[in-house]
């Protein structure tokens, strides 16, 4: 690969998606940083970054991403960085099942087709890198969280099928799995919790009103134990980017390699216990 190395961001609106680009333009890198909101791409531009719509949400939206990324670089593309994603805080009993259908089509199949329009691009030119944003929460559940884990534990298993399946291709599947990362995703889950869940019908509803709501509405400020800011996402993105023979799996974040290592050692029960102290 040579020249201006080329990446299509999604999610840039804010958090890791957001410093992310800036920090991959600083570096070099020609991004594409798209937003679901065309207010948000305008402000991206006023920033400095090429900026167009891609809502996850929309087959048309990402086609015609696609095509002007492709248009713009007169057909090439070096990587692309599936970050877009939200969650559905609620207990698995209360979670409706249409909203665990949303929930997937913008964290999976819409992760899914975008890859899949652009590996035809990667193919022609030989090379091409794909990173997935897992999260711990892709390989140790927690509870409260179970529509956010069940999708990325779905991108773990499709990020490691597609890594086998173009071996030798040129092309690398990466997955990218921070823990807590300083970012607006509790923010930007509360629409979805109001949606969808209806905490005074539940058999706990004492517990969604006395630890779930305390924490989502909280405005305190206070930073998780072992939180990053989303430019350690972005050392290690671009760190995938540039090696040259890179890893399947960046774990960032204190928590995220731990859970990995007692995944492996602990038996199942006694992870449990963990996890539930979390």
């Amino acid at each position: 690969m040579t020249g201006q190395k080329s990446i299509l961001i999604t999610g840039c609106s804010s958090g890791i998606g957001y410093d992310a680009a800036h920090g991959l333009k600083e570096r070099g890198w020609r991004v594409f940083a798209t937003c679901r909101k065309p207010q948000d791409c305008a402000r991206l531009e006023d920033e400095g970054l090429e900026s167009f719509p891609l809502d996850y949400e929309s087959q048309d939206s990402m086609v015609a991403a696609v095509a002007e990324t492709l248009n713009r670089t007169g057909g090439t593309l070096d990587a692309v960085f599936n970050n877009g994603a939200y969650g559905i805080p609620a207990l698995v009993e209360d979670l409706p099942t249409d909203a665990l259908r949303a929930n997937f089509e913008t964290n999976f199949f819409a992760q899914h087709e975008l890859t899949r329009q652009l590996l035809p691009t990667f193919r022609k030119q030989g090379h091409g890198r794909i990173l997935m944003n897992s999260s711990v929460l892709g390989f140790a559940a927690l509870p409260w969280r179970g529509s956010y884990n069940s999708t990325k534990f779905a991108m773990e298993g499709w990020a490691d099928t597609l890594r086998l399946e173009l071996d030798g291709t040129g092309i690398d599947v990466i997955l990218i799995e921070p823990g807590p990362i300083t970012s607006r995703i509790r923010e930007n889950s509360i629409p979805h919790y109001e949606k969808w869940i209806d905490p005074e019908t539940s058999a706990r509803r004492e517990d969604y009103k006395n630890k779930l709501e305390k924490r989502l509405y909280s405005d305190s400020g206070k930073p998780d134990p072992f939180e990053l800011p989303a430019s350690a996402v972005t050392s290690v993105v671009y760190k995938s980017l540039t090696a040259s023979r890179p890893k399947a799996r960046y774990r960032i974040t204190t928590p995220t390699r731990l859970f990995a290592v007692l995944k492996r050692l602990l038996p199942t029960r006694w992870l449990d216990t963990l996890l539930l102290k979390v």
